[in-house]
Parts: structure tokens; C-alpha cells; sequence
């Protein structure tokens, strides 16, 4: 019989999306085969502390579960028990690269994009600087800084975001010069870099990728809002969205979607997974928005419906990930550092 593989599934985080991410971590957990994978799932907490099982030969420790929360410096010893980990975390501190470093420091397989692609995604000032370099239509944007005067050539109304965060936290739609200027103090709660961003009117879609050296588009969603724009409550309350598939958009607007996600994941040098975000103007002009390097992943997340509609599957698409995790590392270990 073969050996089931070790998988640890990281979930929590420091970030605002910490309940995000357990939930997307329970979800993954639940559906990952018994019979293949040997799953632990491993929570970081708000503070940084991580919850983590004991090494191979050592007793467990009081605590929750008999785990004894263990500061993040001396995870990587820990964790070397483990064949694949599974980051399902998002935000700062979890799908920045931060702990992808970490991971690469400890020599472990892992699924999803790597240190570069997901500090690079994560920061959508940088982000934007790349797609416009690669000739990928992105929405216009102004960068601030701490101690910038509020600039916004774009008129009204226009979005106001922290550069490095997710899930719309910290983001307004600014109607006029005062909501502007409350916008930006909100977003400079959140990080010391905010956006300016020029509004785009027409329908959100978004699209699912999959693979690393021969990456592949899902079928193309439609985003339809029950607010006045895509905010925190409507990603995530009950009846906050409806996701469409496929989105009632042309076939050729279509094929023009799936082309620019394919081509924003190869320049961002993503790997893995990720989900990226379009506006389709009315003049059918498609824009990207941003991209998600650990997109929601519960098995009703807009990642997982697409692919699932694409004909993969919720636990196949797992189990998808976990081998291009370790078929990127092998390759990786074939290369002199």
C-alpha cells in the first residue's frame, strides 16, 4: 500500500481575513482524500503564534487540541515532518510571501505561487507597474504615500485602496472631494501605501487559473453585486452576490478574458493557482482588476465553482494542486543555488 502523503494545511493568519481563511482551511481539510493524504491542519493566530503538532518523538504539550502554540521563528524544524504544506491563507502575513520565504527556508513543497509572484501580487501598486510593462490593460491608478496631498485625476466617483491588503477591507468608493479625503484616511489604517484608482464602469468577471509551466483558464464567472459595488459584505454575507456561469458576456470577449488571466499569471510569474479579477467596460474593453495568489477555497469559493464548472472538481482540484506543488519543487531541487 502507498504511503499517504503528509499534508499540512495552514489556515488563520495575522491578517483582517484570518475567519476567511480557517474556513476556506476547514473546507480544504474536509475534502482532502482520506485515503491519500495524511492531513494536519495548522492554525496561525492573530498574534503570530502557531499552533503546531509535536516533532516526531517528543510528547505533546498541554494545550488545545495537544498542540502548543510555537512563535512563528521556530516553525520551519517543526514543520519538517511534513511532505506538501497548503497555505490557505490570505492577506498580509500569509499570501505576501511572507511565509512562502518560510517554507522555502524549511526545503518544503508548497502549494501555490512563491515568494516573488506572491509578494508582487499582493502589493497591487507593483502589481500594476508589471501588467502595464507586459502590455496588460490595467484600470489607471495614483499611488500616496504618508504625508502625499490626496490627488485624484480621474473625476468621480473613484476607488480608494490600500495597496497590500484583500477581501475589500480598507476600501471606499469616493463620491466627492470630502468622501476622498475620509477614504484615504481609512485606507492609511490599513497600510502605508494606498491607490487612487480610476472607476470602471460595466461587469465584473472574474476567471480561475491552474498549472505552472502550461497554465490553464477556467470557464469565465460574472459577478453580480447586491450593493452598489463588490464590497466585504457582498463577497462574504449570505445573498451578498450571485456568481453567473458563464458570464453573459460575448464568446469572443470571452476568449479575450481567459487569454489576459493566462497572460497576467505568466507575468507575474505566479505558479499554482490564482484567480484574477476583470471589469469588461461597455465598450468591450476587459481590464484587470487584480490577482488573487490564494483565492477563497471553500468548495462554494468563486475559484472552486469555476473549475468545478470547468468539469475539475472540488477534490480533484486538490488534489491537482498538491501535485503541481511537488512537481514545482522537484524541478526546483534539479537547480544549483
Amino acid at each position: 500500500m502507498t504511503a499517504r502523503l503528509r499534508v499540512a494545511v495552514l489556515a488563520g493568519g495575522r491578517s483582517s481575513e484570518h475567519e476567511i481563511s480557517l474556513a476556506s482551511a476547514r473546507s480544504v481539510v474536509e475534502s482532502l482524500d482520506p485515503g491519500r493524504y495524511e492531513t494536519q491542519m495548522i492554525e496561525i493566530g492573530r498574534d503570530g503564534a502557531w499552533a503546531l503538532p509535536p516533532a516526531p518523538g517528543q510528547a505533546a504539550l498541554p494545550g488545545a487540541g495537544g498542540t502548543l502554540p510555537i512563535p512563528t521563528a521556530a516553525s520551519p524544524s517543526a514543520l519538517g515532518a511534513i511532505d506538501v504544506a497548503f497555505p490557505v491563507l490570505h492577506g498580509p502575513f500569509g499570501e505576501d510571501g511572507t511565509v512562502q520565504g518560510l517554507l522555502e527556508l524549511a526545503g518544503l513543497p508548497y502549494v501555490g505561487s512563491g515568494v516573488t509572484a506572491s509578494a508582487l501580487c499582493m502589493d497591487k501598486d507593483l502589481f500594476k507597474a508589471v501588467l502595464r510593462d507586459g502590455g496588460i490593460p490595467v484600470a489607471r491608478s495614483v499611488t500616496l504615500r504618508p504625508g502625499d496631498a490626496n490627488e485624484n485625476p480621474f473625476g468621480y466617483p473613484v476607488f480608494v485602496k490600500p495597496a497590500r491588503l484583500g477581501s475589500s477591507v480598507g476600501i471606499s468608493k469616493a463620491q466627492s472631494a470630502a468622501e476622498l479625503d475620509a477614504a484615504v484616511t481609512l485606507a492609511f489604517l490599513h497600510d502605508d501605501k494606498v491607490l487612487v484608482e480610476e472607476f470602471q464602469p460595466g461587469v465584473e468577471v472574474e476567471v480561475g487559473v491552474l498549472g505552472n509551466r502550461e497554465p490553464v483558464a477556467s470557464v469565465v464567472g460574472e459577478i453580480v453585486a447586491n450593493a452598489d459595488w463588490y464590497d466585504f459584505d457582498a463577497k462574504y454575507a449570505d445573498g451578498g452576490m450571485e456568481l453567473i456561469v458563464p458570464a453573459r458576456i460575448p464568446a469572443e470577449t470571452t476568449e479575450r478574458v481567459q487569454q489576459l488571466a493566462v497572460a497576467a499569471f505568466v507575468a507575474t510569474d505566479c505558479e499554482g493557482m490564482a484567480r484574477v479579477d476583470f471589469f469588461v467596460r461597455p465598450d468591450g474593453e476587459v481590464v484587470v482588476n487584480e490577482l488573487n495568489t490564494i483565492p477563497g477555497f471553500t468548495a462554494t469559493s468563486v475559484y472552486a465553482k469555476l473549475f468545478a464548472e470547468s468539469g475539475i472538481p472540488y477534490a480533484e482540484l486538490l488534489d491537482h494542486l498538491v501535485r503541481l506543488a511537488l512537481e514545482r519543487h522537484e524541478s526546483r531541487k534539479a537547480l544549483a543555488f
